[in-house]
């Protein structure tokens, strides 16, 4: 179904309409992307829609762009109740955005201002008819395993749920670190590393693949443990039921180490014990009716393509 397709949005705008409310949240660093804004805006005002935006993001709209916002409420934080969250920029801010959402399970809508957008794969010029077909019940939502961590001693200061991945690193210039790594209180390995990262399918096609890891479709019920630098060349990424628990503790010449969770990042001290599992809740990620994970990844990643075609045409 083609979602840029004028007439599709006529029909769906003679549907009888539902009263809908929308969180957002975006994107505080792109101002080249504000005529989007103001069409997301326009779009949901003519629908009815409730809406409620995120405070930094309601100021860098209002203060940094100038634009007038109407009509709308504010919230801090995770303080926002809504039928949907819509996130608008990139990756990065779609995570952001599923970290506040957390348990309440949200459907979040991916509108992508950033660049790749894997996780927000809305364009902008297709906000129009996204939107509409949210309104006319015409969509998917995916649910997205989401990994969770525990830590011996001082709590984490940041969130300790993660959609993507969790990644133990060396702090710095700082000399490799070893992650004694247990699966289920059975010996794994010890990798000798600048660090170790946990993914989960829908983070298989980030941090995890730069390192080599493999693509895991999302839905199948699997985490994947990928070494960042190991010293050694037989040790490879290992894909584990994500029934599975994970335990760690790390050595490291600093005498601490980083830990990263979808990017949000803060120190922790050696010997410090690590336990990571399946968190309790899912990320529901809303997905337009007709869109494929593998058409996604030959467009996104331009997966499967042969260069050597492209260089003999030239």
């Amino acid at each position: 179904m083609a979602y840029d397709d004028e007439e599709y949005f006529k029909k769906l705008l003679n549907m009888p309409v539902r009263k809908l409310s929308f969180a957002i949240f975006g994107n505080e660093y792109q101002a080249k992307k504000s005529a989007s804004v103001q069409t997301l805006l326009s779009v949901l005002h003519g629908f009815g829609a409730d809406i409620a935006i995120d405070r930094p993001f309601y100021l860098f709209l209002t203060k940094t762009l100038q634009l007038r916002v109407e009509d709308v409420k504010v919230f801090d934080g995770s303080d926002f109740s809504a039928d949907f969250v819509i996130s608008m920029g990139g990756d990065g801010t779609f995570l952001k955005a599923a970290c506040r959402v957390g348990a309440k399970q949200t459907p979040i809508i991916g509108i992508n201002t950033g660049r790749l957008g894997f996780l927000a794969d809305i364009s902008p010029r297709d906000i129009q008819t996204a939107i509409a077909s949210i309104f006319a019940d015409d969509y998917l939502v995916e649910a997205h395993t989401n990994l969770m961590i525990e830590t011996s001693g001082e709590p984490l200061k940041a969130i300790p749920y993660a959609l993507n991945d969790i990644a133990i690193l060396k702090r710095d210039n700082a000399s490799m670190i070893s992650i004694h790594t247990k699966i289920n209180g059975e010996h794994l390995v010890c990798y000798q590393a600048d660090g170790l990262i946990v993914s989960t399918p829908t983070g298989s096609t980030a941090y995890s693949l730069s390192n080599g890891g493999p693509i895991m479709v999302p839905q199948t019920s699997i985490f994947c443990l990928t070494p960042v630098a190991p010293h050694s060349l037989s040790i490879r990424p290992i894909v584990i039921s994500d029934a599975s628990v994970i335990t760690m503790t790390v050595e490291s010449r600093s005498h601490s180490f980083l830990i990263a969770i979808d990017g949000r990042s803060e120190k922790l001290a050696e010997g410090t014990e690590l336990t990571i599992r399946k968190a309790p809740y899912i990320t529901r990620i809303v997905k337009r009716n007709g869109q494929k994970y593998f058409s996604t990844l030959r467009e996104k990643m331009a997966w499967g393509v042969d260069q050597r075609q492209d260089a003999a045409q030239v």
